[in-house]
């Protein structure tokens, strides 16, 4: 599954963040991410501890059993060893981080996961790509933007970096154009009101607006 999940990324370079979505609207949000192009995503695990590991473990299990070879599901947020446990027992496939925790790394690694830790400095970066990370998360990358990305990728053109933190559709291009593997992107397309209102045929619509970005830059 690695090696198909690393494939997907190169391809999509979209990796949807979902965080602290209601069990019941976990499917049909889903779904219309789907249906708007979206094949790699991830549930985020609690970092204050309000929502138990478990619980996230299991709408993952959800997810990667509804959408067995449509859909690539992954945690984020994930700052423990058991985390890695609980996502691949799950039927996760990858790990994201905000930080570089050298231990998640080994672990994730050692279940047969891809690797996405978080960073920001170049020593940052190097250190989790050393440490066996597949791909590096830039967070939170606008803070700095695509001239940080296209000055930091000069001498480490070899780790392929996801960038994530206020990310969307208008400056997607920008870090494209500066070299970046992929993006992650949460609340840009889960969209709150949307969500409040049920309106997943405008979340379908949001996904594939994302997406075309890409396809676009893929056929220029």
């Amino acid at each position: 599954m690695k090696e198909q999940i690393l494939k997907a990324i190169q391809k999509e370079r979209l990796i949807v963040i979902l965080r602290g979505i209601q069990s019941r609207q976990l499917l049909p949000l889903t779904e219309a991410l789907y249906a708007g192009g979206i094949r790699l995503l991830e549930i985020t695990y609690s970092a204050n501890g309000t929502v138990p590991d478990e619980e996230t473990a299991a709408q993952i299990a959800l997810l990667a059993s509804h959408f067995k070879n449509r859909m690539f599901i992954g945690a984020g947020t994930v700052l423990t060893e058991k985390q890695v446990e609980l996502t691949r027992n799950a039927g996760g496939g990858f790990i994201i981080s905000p930080d570089t925790y050298e231990p998640v790394i080994q672990k994730t690694k050692a279940l047969g996961m891809v690797s996405i830790p978080g960073a920001l400095t170049p020593s940052e970066i190097t250190a989790a790509h050393r440490a066996g990370a597949d791909l590096v998360k830039l967070f939170p990358v606008t803070s700095l933007g695509s001239a940080y990305v296209k000055a930091v990728r000069a001498p480490l053109s070899h780790i392929p970096l996801l960038a994530v933190g206020g990310v969307d559709e208008t400056n997607m291009e920008e870090y494209l154009r500066a070299g970046i593997a992929g993006f992650g992107v949460g609340s840009n397309i889960t969209d709150k009101k949307m969500l409040e209102k049920e309106n997943y045929e405008g979340m379908e619509a949001l996904a594939k607006s994302y997406t075309a970005v890409i396809k676009q830059w893929q056929t220029t």
